[in-house]
């Protein structure tokens, strides 16, 4: 049996362009003499489509694209995805649904079991789960069929109430197909091939895995579609944030023809989920991961040309330098802000970095407008010290010289703010905070550091005085971020441990750190929540990335 994995990049809602995509998939897998040609998880609609649900009409749209599809699933076989009403008259009114459709007919029609309700999910807020299961018999084969999260459950997690392997064991299958919508993060490539190989182990079945690939607004999905024969060895893994549509032979004795590409013991056996942040950890995803998150949220929105303020600092060079990668360098436009407390090497820094990416840029030096504002509120600040208020005036010009700009040109303004700033509050808002999407918002500083050095690994692109200076927001006389901020390499480490592991106050001083140090950093990051509830959509590259993934009570006191 030739079967066909469709790796693509959907638009959620956009059910012309998803339709279109599917059936040239469709065709070319018959030209090729394909059986079976297998979609990803909510294919006709995009994943994840959310409140989108909850309207008739795209229920309805979503059921009209499957009957566009249908026809042409005449000599093969086509297993999509698709949002299908419950039969039931109890529940909610919906199912998250595999179909498969055959000889220009609808066949079967799998439930998902698993509704995963953490992090970026929500899908019990959308959906009913499975109350049976059924082994979908296909050219002499016995699929059994599920859906993204239904494999992730080998039985012994507690958010579920039953595993639907274990159900469908019962029935004989001989093949899994599961199709998916698994985001990236810096730990889930390994993670996915962790998985698929643990459910091959038990079941003693082969594994065929479809993901989808693109970005849905700050959700990367990374493809990477896996085929894992009975004896749990890779034989295909198709690219990493790339559409695809490969072929895979499924043999009479249920091996897979062609080479293994990775045997079972140089698979992992766990998920990756490590201890201490690493600040390289599968850098060169994480450096693609954002900019098709760029390239991504500008096609689908329609937007073409990008603005943002470079300041010569490490954030700002590494936005930059992504955004050019994923618009090119002359639909990205820079603009230098100096006030009076800028250095002069951080201009240069600047002008070097446009000049290395060929991008254009322009000088607009905010002193007059800040001395301005100081001048219109001194009757009101009277003799008081120089402070935060004078700082951030300062960020706050720059946010709205870049905006001006932004609705004159019709640029989108991109945000240059790092995990770590976001985390402890050192940013304004209104000012640095400003912008359309967030490009470095699940990156901790040490991580920025690391994607400079990634983008710099065959040719020097940002200057070497931006990666060995020390960072500085420049806003008072011989500013540095270590006046405000615990040194990143401590920071950053006590940051991971809070947010992407969940561990407590107690938990994080067990591990060595000083609890004063531990107490401040938590205070900052529980005291600043209502800064990021204002915030711009992160693109996320973490296992918990600020935004939807990560929801704490603004008015929260949790410190000990």
């Amino acid at each position: 049996m030739k079967i066909f994995l469709a790796q693509q990049n959907y638009h959620i809602g956009n059910f012309a362009y998803n339709t279109e995509k599917i059936i040239a998939a469709i065709e070319a897998a018959k030209a090729a003499g394909g059986d079976l040609v297998v979609f990803s998880e909510l294919s006709v609609c995009g994943y994840p489509p959310r409140d989108f649900l909850e309207f008739r009409d795209f229920i309805e749209k979503c059921q009209a694209a499957v009957e566009t599809i249908r026809p042409y699933a005449d000599s093969i076989g086509v297993i999509l995805g698709a949002p299908v009403p419950n039969p039931r008259p109890e529940g909610k009114d919906l199912h998250n649904a595999a179909l498969l459709l055959y000889q220009q007919a609808v066949q079967a029609v799998v439930h998902k079991t698993c509704l995963p309700n953490y992090d970026i999910f929500d899908e019990y807020r959308y959906f009913e789960p499975a109350y049976d299961w059924q082994v979908v018999p296909f050219k002499g084969r016995r699929l059994a069929i599920t859906i993204c999260e239904d494999i992730w459950n080998l039985g012994d997690n507690p958010l579920y109430r039953t595993c639907p392997m274990d159900q469908l064991m019962h029935l004989q299958p001989d093949l899994m197909i599961n199709i998916s919508a698994s985001p990236f993060d810096y730990t889930h490539v390994e993670d996915r091939k962790a998985i698929a190989k643990l459910n091959v182990q038990k079941y003693g079945l082969p594994l065929v895995y479809c993901n989808c690939v693109g970005s849905q607004t700050e959700i990367v999905f990374d493809g990477g579609s896996l085929v894992v024969d009975a004896a749990a060895n890779l034989v295909r893994q198709l690219p990493l944030f790339e559409e695809a549509l490969q072929e895979v032979e499924l043999l009479a004795d249920g091996t897979f023809a062609g080479p293994v590409l990775q045997r079972a013991e140089s698979l992992p056996d766990e998920e990756l989920r490590p201890p201490v942040l690493e600040p390289d950890l599968c850098i060169a995803e994480v450096y693609e991961a954002l900019v098709l998150g760029i390239r991504d949220y500008f096609n689908k929105m329609g937007f073409t040309k990008a603005i943002l303020g470079s300041s010569g600092g490490i954030d700002s060079a590494v936005t930059l330098a992504l955004a050019a990668e994923a618009l090119g360098p002359q639909q990205v436009r820079a603009l230098l802000l100096p006030s009076p407390f800028s250095s002069t090497h951080s201009v240069d820094d600047a002008r070097q970095l446009s000049e290395n990416l060929g991008n254009p840029y322009d000088v607009v030096p905010i002193g007059t407008i800040y001395d301005a504002f100081l001048h219109q509120l001194q009757p009101l600040f009277g003799d008081l010290p120089f402070g935060l208020a004078e700082e951030n005036i300062q960020s706050r010009t720059r946010g709205n010289l870049l905006m001006a700009v932004a609705n004159k040109f019709g640029y989108i303004l991109l945000n240059t703010s790092n995990k770590s700033e976001l985390a402890t509050g050192y940013g304004t808002l209104y000012g640095d905070m400003a912008g359309g999407l967030g490009v470095l918002g699940d990156c901790y500083k040490l991580q920025v550091y690391a994607l400079a050095r990634y983008i710099n690994r065959n040719d020097t692109v940002i200057p070497d005085n931006i990666l060995t200076k020390a960072p500085s927001a420049e806003l008072r006389p011989n500013q540095k971020d270590s006046d405000s901020l615990p040194d990143y390499e401590i920071l950053d480490q006590v940051l991971y441990q809070y947010i992407e592991r969940r561990q407590g106050p107690a938990e994080i001083k067990s591990l060595g750190y000083a609890p004063p140090l531990v107490d401040r950093v938590l205070r900052l990051v529980n005291t600043n929540e209502y800064k990021r509830n204002q915030f711009c959509p992160i693109i996320r590259v973490s296992p918990k990335a600020f935004g939807v993934g990560r929801r704490v009570p603004i008015v929260g006191k949790y410190l000990s």
